[in-house]
């Protein structure tokens, strides 16, 4: 199977290098696309001089913006399965042969890569752990389906999901939403359990000063996108 990796970054700088080596040393074959999201550092420069397969989005268009550009670009090069990762280092290459079997047995349309199934490695901080409980939770009661790593940027789709994906994605904060979108279209999501890493260097997108921003605007684009699709099928 044709299997892409998708790598969002932005000011990547102190973690991208290690992210492309261990995707190049993936003991699962698989080819990758680091989509630089108009990074302000020497992210482009680390690239380019390491070799890496990458584009440069002309304008930033944020980390749902560049996961797009990732499916868009999977499902136009005929890929049979994407996965994206964290361009922060969080997430171990090891575990794309676990996160891709359900989809490759034909068991889920759509797979997310846990911390809290085996509750190892690092789980994030109180505050946050608290957060994505709420939204599993507001997922279940919209969607009918339990989800425990609701913001899990760690997640593989096949083809289906991927053209899905391509065309619609939410654009800021974008995972809880996506596992709705997904849903709301007939997709069956399962969970893998993984261990996740502390990132190493650069800064979070999702600030602490901007907590209560993202769970006010995650759980409105929650409902929004649970009424939208359901009026969109009755159309």
């Amino acid at each position: 199977m044709k299997i892409l990796v998708i790598v969002p970054a932005y000011n990547e700088s102190e973690n991208i290098e290690k992210v492309v080596r261990s995707l190049e040393q993936c003991e699962t074959k698989v080819d990758y696309l680091v989509v630089n999201d108009c990074s302000t550092d020497n992210t482009k420069d680390i690239l380019e001089n390491i070799g890496a397969n990458y584009i440069n989005l002309p304008v930033n268009l944020g980390i749902g913006g560049a996961v797009q550009s990732g499916y868009l670009y999977a499902y136009e090069n005929g890929y049979d399965i994407a996965i994206q990762i964290d361009g922060d280092g969080q997430h171990d290459p090891a575990y794309i042969g676990k996160l891709i079997k359900p989809i490759v047995d034909g068991e889920a349309d759509i797979c997310i890569g846990s911390r809290f199934i085996d509750k190892e490695g690092f789980q994030s901080s109180a505050l946050r752990r608290f957060g994505i409980n709420f939204l599993s939770l507001l997922i279940k009661l919209s969607c009918g389906i339990k989800v425990c790593d609701v913001t899990s940027g760690f997640r593989a789709t096949n083809v289906e999901f991927t053209k899905l994906y391509a065309k619609d994605y939410a654009q800021d904060y974008p995972e809880p939403e996506a596992i709705v979108t997904g849903v709301m279209n007939g997709a069956r999501i399962s969970e893998v359990p993984v261990i996740m890493r502390e990132r190493e260097g650069g800064e979070s997108s999702i600030k602490s000063f901007k907590s209560l921003y993202y769970m006010i605007k995650v759980s409105i684009a929650i409902v929004m996108k649970r009424i939208t699709v359901s009026v969109g099928r009755k159309k």
